[in-house]
């Protein structure tokens, strides 16, 4: 069982930077693969960047070399630094979190809104 909580998100301009913050809440964190995911007005949600229990990691095509997913599992958070934002990353971030040996179990979070605008 799994909780999780976003935070970071807000409005920045075009080539800024934002950090998006996860905190999840259970006692096997560390084993789950950890994503973040997003949709923008009028689109699929879709997967930005996930990162496994192992800390390896994949990328959207559109993001790669601009973002990058990372995790503390001491402090049971996931985090997506974003950089060289751009109006089309607009959208709604959430945070997922899936059992990789039981994949029917995953949880995901309420989501933080970012904004890429002039």
């Amino acid at each position: 069982q799994v909780q999780l909580v976003e935070s970071g998100g807000g409005l920045v301009q075009p080539g800024g930077s934002l950090r998006l913050s996860c905190a999840a809440s259970g006692s096997i964190f560390s084993i789950y693969t950890m994503g973040w995911y997003r949709q923008a007005p009028g689109k699929e949600r879709e997967l930005v960047a996930a990162i496994t229990g192992g800390f390896s990691t994949n990328y959207a095509d559109s993001v790669k070399g601009r973002f990058t997913i990372s995790r503390d599992n001491a402090e049971n958070t996931v985090y997506l630094q974003m950089n060289s934002l751009k109006p089309e990353d607009t959208a709604v971030y959430y945070c997922n979190a899936r059992n990789p040996l039981i994949t029917r179990i995953n949880f995901w979070g309420k989501g933080t809104l970012v904004t890429v605008s002039s």
